[in-house]
Protein backbone atom coordinates (compact mmCIF):
# COMPACT_ATOMS: atom_id res chain seq x y z
CA UNK A 1 0.00 0.00 0.00
CA UNK A 2 0.92 3.74 -0.56
CA UNK A 3 2.67 5.07 2.69
CA UNK A 4 1.21 8.06 3.79
CA UNK A 5 4.15 9.82 5.16
CA UNK A 6 5.07 11.30 1.99
CA UNK A 7 3.10 13.05 -0.75
CA UNK A 8 1.70 10.86 -3.30
CA UNK A 9 2.87 11.33 -6.92
CA UNK A 10 1.29 13.17 -9.43
CA UNK A 11 1.51 12.82 -13.37
CA UNK A 12 -0.49 14.97 -15.22
CA UNK A 13 -0.99 13.77 -19.13
CA UNK A 14 -1.28 16.94 -21.11
CA UNK A 15 -2.66 16.15 -25.23
CA UNK A 16 -5.62 16.34 -27.16
CA UNK A 17 -8.78 14.91 -27.20
CA UNK A 18 -8.54 11.74 -29.06
CA UNK A 19 -4.74 11.14 -28.44
CA UNK A 20 -4.47 8.52 -25.82
CA UNK A 21 -4.17 9.60 -22.67
CA UNK A 22 -6.87 7.56 -21.40
CA UNK A 23 -5.36 4.44 -22.23
CA UNK A 24 -2.55 5.43 -20.47
CA UNK A 25 -4.03 6.26 -17.06
CA UNK A 26 -5.50 2.59 -17.36
CA UNK A 27 -2.15 1.41 -17.51
CA UNK A 28 -0.74 3.22 -15.33
CA UNK A 29 -3.24 2.11 -12.95
CA UNK A 30 -2.73 -1.30 -13.74
CA UNK A 31 0.91 -1.02 -13.44
CA UNK A 32 2.42 0.66 -11.20
CA UNK A 33 2.51 0.01 -7.50
CA UNK A 34 0.24 1.33 -4.89
CA UNK A 35 -2.96 3.04 -5.42
CA UNK A 36 -3.53 5.17 -8.53
CA UNK A 37 -6.51 7.77 -8.78
CA UNK A 38 -7.55 9.53 -11.89
CA UNK A 39 -8.86 12.00 -11.34
CA UNK A 40 -8.68 13.55 -15.12
CA UNK A 41 -11.18 16.16 -16.92
CA UNK A 42 -13.69 13.61 -18.41
CA UNK A 43 -15.00 12.69 -14.71
CA UNK A 44 -15.25 16.23 -13.90
CA UNK A 45 -16.89 17.11 -16.98
CA UNK A 46 -19.43 14.39 -15.88
CA UNK A 47 -19.97 15.84 -12.79
CA UNK A 48 -20.86 19.48 -14.58
CA UNK A 49 -24.56 20.79 -15.11
CA UNK A 50 -25.71 20.35 -18.35
CA UNK A 51 -26.39 24.11 -19.09
CA UNK A 52 -22.89 24.62 -17.90
CA UNK A 53 -21.41 22.39 -20.81
CA UNK A 54 -18.46 21.18 -22.00
CA UNK A 55 -16.98 22.88 -18.69
CA UNK A 56 -12.97 22.43 -18.50
CA UNK A 57 -13.13 20.71 -22.21
CA UNK A 58 -13.93 24.23 -23.43
CA UNK A 59 -12.76 23.47 -26.88
CA UNK A 60 -10.11 26.22 -28.22
CA UNK A 61 -10.67 29.19 -30.20
CA UNK A 62 -13.18 31.38 -27.64
CA UNK A 63 -16.69 30.64 -28.63
CA UNK A 64 -17.96 30.98 -25.06
CA UNK A 65 -16.31 33.33 -23.74
CA UNK A 66 -19.35 33.54 -21.01
CA UNK A 67 -18.46 29.81 -19.74
CA UNK A 68 -14.75 30.69 -19.53
CA UNK A 69 -14.97 32.53 -16.01
CA UNK A 70 -15.94 29.39 -14.66
CA UNK A 71 -13.60 27.27 -16.12
CA UNK A 72 -10.88 29.08 -14.94
CA UNK A 73 -13.04 28.39 -11.46
CA UNK A 74 -13.57 24.41 -12.11
CA UNK A 75 -10.20 23.80 -13.00
CA UNK A 76 -8.40 25.55 -9.98
CA UNK A 77 -11.37 23.40 -8.18
CA UNK A 78 -9.90 19.97 -9.89
CA UNK A 79 -6.44 21.00 -8.72
CA UNK A 80 -7.00 21.19 -5.28
CA UNK A 81 -8.47 17.81 -5.74
CA UNK A 82 -5.16 16.78 -6.80
CA UNK A 83 -3.10 18.45 -4.27
CA UNK A 84 -5.24 17.06 -1.44
CA UNK A 85 -4.87 13.50 -2.74
CA UNK A 86 -1.43 14.02 -3.11
CA UNK A 87 -1.10 15.24 0.40
CA UNK A 88 -2.81 13.21 1.80
CA UNK A 89 -0.23 10.55 0.14
CA UNK A 90 -2.54 9.24 -2.41
CA UNK A 91 -0.91 8.97 -6.16
CA UNK A 92 -3.02 10.76 -8.79
CA UNK A 93 -3.02 10.51 -12.58
CA UNK A 94 -4.84 12.93 -14.56
CA UNK A 95 -6.26 13.10 -18.30
CA UNK A 96 -5.40 16.71 -18.77
CA UNK A 97 -5.81 18.92 -22.04
CA UNK A 98 -4.80 22.35 -21.40
CA UNK A 99 -4.95 25.33 -23.55
CA UNK A 100 -4.60 29.15 -23.71
CA UNK A 101 -7.07 29.93 -26.77
CA UNK A 102 -9.39 31.38 -25.00
CA UNK A 103 -11.49 34.99 -25.27
CA UNK A 104 -8.35 36.40 -23.39
CA UNK A 105 -5.16 34.51 -21.88
CA UNK A 106 -6.36 32.84 -19.08
CA UNK A 107 -3.33 31.54 -17.94
CA UNK A 108 -5.17 28.51 -16.78
CA UNK A 109 -1.65 25.91 -16.86
CA UNK A 110 0.06 28.54 -14.77
CA UNK A 111 -2.15 29.18 -12.04
CA UNK A 112 -2.52 25.12 -11.88
CA UNK A 113 0.85 24.55 -11.53
CA UNK A 114 1.45 26.80 -8.79
CA UNK A 115 -1.44 25.29 -7.03
CA UNK A 116 0.65 21.97 -7.07
CA UNK A 117 3.90 23.82 -6.05
CA UNK A 118 5.84 21.48 -3.37
CA UNK A 119 4.42 18.21 -4.17
CA UNK A 120 5.95 15.73 -6.63
CA UNK A 121 4.65 16.33 -10.36
CA UNK A 122 5.90 14.51 -13.97
CA UNK A 123 3.86 16.55 -16.20
CA UNK A 124 3.98 14.75 -19.54
CA UNK A 125 3.15 16.19 -23.25
CA UNK A 126 1.01 13.28 -24.95
CA UNK A 127 1.51 13.27 -28.79
CA UNK A 128 -0.54 11.89 -31.50
CA UNK A 129 -0.13 12.88 -35.27
CA UNK A 130 -3.22 14.89 -36.11
CA UNK A 131 -4.45 12.42 -38.86
CA UNK A 132 -4.26 9.95 -36.24
CA UNK A 133 -6.57 11.84 -34.09
CA UNK A 134 -8.61 12.40 -36.77
CA UNK A 135 -8.60 8.39 -37.86
CA UNK A 136 -9.94 7.57 -34.44
CA UNK A 137 -12.50 10.26 -33.91
CA UNK A 138 -13.87 8.83 -37.19
CA UNK A 139 -13.88 5.30 -35.81
CA UNK A 140 -15.23 6.45 -32.52
CA UNK A 141 -17.90 9.01 -33.18
CA UNK A 142 -18.24 8.73 -37.34
CA UNK A 143 -17.03 11.90 -37.77
CA UNK A 144 -18.67 13.69 -35.76
CA UNK A 145 -16.77 16.54 -34.21
CA UNK A 146 -14.44 17.25 -36.75
CA UNK A 147 -14.66 19.89 -39.96
CA UNK A 148 -14.85 17.28 -42.58
CA UNK A 149 -12.88 19.96 -45.28
CA UNK A 150 -9.84 20.48 -42.99
CA UNK A 151 -9.98 24.05 -42.43
CA UNK A 152 -7.77 26.37 -40.06
CA UNK A 153 -10.84 26.36 -37.97
CA UNK A 154 -10.85 22.92 -37.46
CA UNK A 155 -11.75 22.40 -33.40
CA UNK A 156 -9.43 19.18 -34.10
CA UNK A 157 -6.59 21.39 -35.71
CA UNK A 158 -7.28 24.06 -33.07
CA UNK A 159 -7.25 21.40 -29.99
CA UNK A 160 -3.80 19.99 -31.98
CA UNK A 161 -2.05 23.25 -32.03
CA UNK A 162 -3.17 25.17 -28.96
CA UNK A 163 -3.00 22.11 -26.22
CA UNK A 164 1.17 22.00 -26.47
CA UNK A 165 1.43 25.13 -25.86
CA UNK A 166 3.97 26.48 -24.11
CA UNK A 167 5.32 22.65 -24.61
CA UNK A 168 7.45 22.28 -21.46
CA UNK A 169 6.88 18.71 -20.68
CA UNK A 170 9.20 16.72 -18.08
CA UNK A 171 8.69 13.63 -20.36
CA UNK A 172 6.89 13.12 -24.24
CA UNK A 173 5.78 10.23 -25.37
CA UNK A 174 3.83 9.46 -28.95
CA UNK A 175 0.65 6.81 -28.94
CA UNK A 176 0.72 6.70 -32.46
CA UNK A 177 4.07 4.61 -32.34
CA UNK A 178 4.05 3.14 -28.79
CA UNK A 179 1.28 1.34 -26.48
CA UNK A 180 0.01 2.72 -24.09
CA UNK A 181 1.90 0.14 -21.59
CA UNK A 182 5.14 1.09 -23.40
CA UNK A 183 3.79 4.61 -22.86
CA UNK A 184 3.39 3.85 -18.32
CA UNK A 185 6.74 2.29 -18.79
CA UNK A 186 8.63 5.12 -19.73
CA UNK A 187 6.72 7.19 -17.05
CA UNK A 188 7.29 4.97 -14.54
CA UNK A 189 11.11 4.67 -15.25
CA UNK A 190 11.19 8.53 -15.69
CA UNK A 191 10.35 8.53 -12.23
CA UNK A 192 12.54 6.19 -10.89
CA UNK A 193 15.37 6.92 -12.96
CA UNK A 194 15.42 10.50 -14.49
CA UNK A 195 16.26 13.61 -13.02
CA UNK A 196 13.76 15.49 -10.68
CA UNK A 197 10.75 16.80 -12.53
CA UNK A 198 10.98 20.11 -13.07
CA UNK A 199 8.29 21.21 -15.77
CA UNK A 200 5.92 22.33 -13.73
CA UNK A 201 8.45 25.14 -11.84
CA UNK A 202 9.51 26.50 -14.97
CA UNK A 203 6.00 27.09 -16.06
CA UNK A 204 5.67 28.73 -12.74
CA UNK A 205 8.77 31.26 -13.81
CA UNK A 206 7.17 31.97 -17.16
CA UNK A 207 7.04 36.11 -17.56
Amino acid sequence: MQKLDRPGQIVILNGPPRSGKSSIVVAVQARFDGVWMNLGVDHFKKMTPARFQPGIGLRPGGERPDLEPLVVRLYRAMYEAIATHSRLGINVVVDAVHHDAYSVSRQILRTCAQQLQGLPVLFVGVRCPLGVVMERRRATWGGVGYNQGGTDQDPVRLWHEAVHQPGIYDLEVDTASLTPEECADLIATRLTDGPPPRAFQRIVALP
